[in-house]
């Protein structure tokens, strides 16, 4: 069990695990449990719903209201878990930070850093107004009204409209002009996760490209927490979803130093182990901070053809107090599997086509109900160079047809 952030090593099922509590169970959960399970240690999947991919892979699965607090604090005490790993935003996070500060359980990578990366607001002004790094101009609103005032105000067109808390994209849109902006309010209010009738609205940036700078903060070999950087991960999003990633997104030296300087100041602020997905607008040499995430990216699926440890392995090894390895193996790339239809039982032609692209593989999520933009898997490639793994990824994906049962 563990001795502080260190763990001794025990067996699965019996008083010597070590049990780690994951609070989302999605595709990236799922990686992440299963990246733990190879070490050994016993895992709770828990998610607001059943059958959750990770739930379908972990020893044990869980279904709760997970910003219940109620409900999340009555589970945690239930099952005891070592450690718990949030790997979303939709949680009670006050609970974890008292139950952390009881002793109870160590949550990864802190419940402060927990309750601060739950929603954009939390986030973004720890990043602007107490860091001091360099953003977007923006504004929270809390009504149509107020959106527009913003806007009016300063912000100016164009402008980005994002619910305060969402997952991968859900709520996100862009604003060209005032007709936009009903339209704007009403995609957010419908996004959101919680805390609906907030938003932020961010001042449009003249970037040449956007990347997810993966952070980890883990223990060397002499016990000491060091930050490593994976390469940095290019990506393409439609409508604030991502579609495909690519790894390395080639940068300028000094950018690239430079986006290393904001990842490492934000998340030596948040603290604690594991892995950080930073997000970071880039024109030239000069770099803006997004957001971050303080868990696997999704746009980070592409480490798991492209690095010797994907971002799973970095997180599970992270949080065990294990060293890392954050070489790159391969130039990869990833692309986006949706649902393509709306129902349960879905079933996926073309699969052995897909894999007959050459130095492909795919992750088909499990996902028990399927929606026409609702990811169900993805398609991954390793090349000599990024272009060639980007048009594999993509056709290798293409070849894969979901359909209902």
């Amino acid at each position: 069990m563990p001795s502080g952030d260190r763990v001794i090593f025990g067996t699965p099922l019996s008083a010597a695990a070590v049990r780690v509590m994951l609070l989302g169970a999605g595709e990236l959960g799922k990686e992440v449990l299963i990246a733990l399970q190879r070490l050994g240690v016993e895992t709770i999947a828990v998610d607001r719903y059943a059958n959750a991919p990770g739930q379908q892979v972990a020893h044990h699965a869980r279904t709760i209201a997970m910003d219940d607090a109620a409900q999340l604090r009555a589970l945690i005490e239930a099952e005891r878990p070592h450690i718990v790993v949030p790997e979303i935003e939709a949680i009670a996070t006050k609970v974890l930070e008292e139950l952390e500060a009881a002793g109870v359980v160590r949550v990864i990578p802190t419940a402060r850093a927990a309750r601060l990366t739950m929603d954009r607001e939390g986030i973004r002004r720890l990043a602007a107004e107490t860091l001091s790094l360099p953003t977007s101009p923006y504004k929270f609103c809390d009504s149509l009204a107020e959106l527009r005032g913003a806007i009016d105000a300063g912000i100016g067109y164009p402008c980005i409209v994002k619910p305060v808390m969402s997952s991968s994209g859900k709520g996100q849109s862009r604003i060209d002009g005032p007709g936009d902006v009903n339209k704007a309010w009403d995609y957010a209010m419908a996004g959101g996760r919680v805390a609906k009738g907030r938003v932020i609205v961010e001042g449009f940036v003249d970037f040449d490209y956007e990347i997810t700078l993966l952070t980890v903060r883990a223990r060397n070999a002499a016990g000491e927490i060091e930050t490593r950087f994976c390469a940095p991960i290019g990506h393409l999003q439609v409508a604030g979803d991502y579609v495909e990633s690519w790894q390395p997104h080639p940068m300028p030296p000094r950018a690239l130093e430079r986006a290393q300087e904001v990842a490492k100041k934000v998340t030596d602020d948040l603290g604690g182990q594991g892995v950080f997905g930073v997000e970071l607008f880039v024109k030239g040499d000069e770099v803006w901070f997004s957001e971050v995430s303080p868990r696997p990216h999704d746009t980070g699926l592409v480490t798991m053809a492209s690095q010797w440890q994907s971002e799973f392995e970095l997180h599970a090894r992270a949080i065990l107090g294990l060293p890392v390895d954050t070489q790159l193996k391969s130039p990869g790339a990833s692309a986006v599997i949706y649902g393509g239809v709306e129902g349960n039982a879905l079933v996926f032609d073309g699969v052995a086509d897909a894999l007959a692209v050459p130095n492909t593989d795919l992750r088909l999520f499990g996902k028990p109900e399927s929606f026409v933009k609702r990811r169900m898997g993805v398609a991954l490639a390793f090349a000599d160079e990024v272009g060639t793994a980007r048009r594999n990824a993509k056709l290798a994906a293409g070849k894969v047809k979901p359909r209902l049962a």
